[in-house]
């Protein structure tokens, strides 16, 4: 699994990102975040000397991961996954979250404990994509050229269905898919409000 994110990150940054770096945003992919976008090699990184991830973190039985040449990360309580009634999608305490991820920047999320998670009432699906265009539009009013997201597919899949109305069918079709996982899972967004002919940006 490890593996399996450091290639494609290190694919991902060759074809795409050449010598600039993206910021990171997540919230429960945190870990995976930081095995396919971490530094090179374990221990602590440059700056304050944080690693992002200490060692065994989530009982992986991994050293801990620099942070030395890494993007910034930024965790965001927007694009978390389908809110509500299963366990696996109530997050922890930031207090118990910083300590394993010590170079994550978590002064976005506003409470320490999960007040938006709830035992008995599931998120609906026009909410989640509503939270979705509120994320998207946050992510508009940053100054970073380019910006890779680490999120959960429920939330993008209900996030892009709420655009591409105005599309080719096609098109629309391909914004709308359930990603498969990491290596399947590409969405191309070429920044800021597009304009001419709904194309790829890789296309034109």
């Amino acid at each position: 699994m490890w593996q399996e994110r450091r290639t494609t990150v290190h694919i991902y940054l060759n074809n795409c990102l050449m010598h600039s770096l993206p910021l990171l945003v997540g919230n429960r992919t945190m870990q995976t975040a930081v095995g396919a976008f971490g530094g090179e090699g374990s221990g602590s990184g440059s700056g304050d000397g944080n690693p992002l991830m200490a060692q065994n973190t989530g009982k992986s039985n991994r050293p801990a991961i620099s942070s030395l040449n890494s993007p910034p990360f930024i965790a965001v309580e927007l694009c978390r996954e389908h809110l509500g009634v299963h366990p696996c999608d109530r997050r922890r305490s930031i207090s118990e979250y910083k300590p394993m991820f010590p170079a994550i920047d978590f002064s976005l999320i506003e409470n320490e404990g999960d007040v938006l998670w709830t035992p008995d009432t599931r998120e609906k699906n026009e909410d989640v994509a509503a939270r979705g265009v509120k994320f998207m539009k946050w992510l508009l009013t940053r100054e970073e050229k380019e910006i890779a997201v680490v999120t959960h597919s429920g939330f993008l899949f209900h996030t892009l269905a709420a655009y591409g109305d105005d599309c080719h069918p096609t098109l629309k079709k391909e914004m709308s898919k359930h990603m498969l996982g990491s290596n399947a899972s590409k969405t191309d967004f070429p920044g800021k409000i597009p304009s001419g002919t709904d194309v790829p940006s890789d296309a034109v």
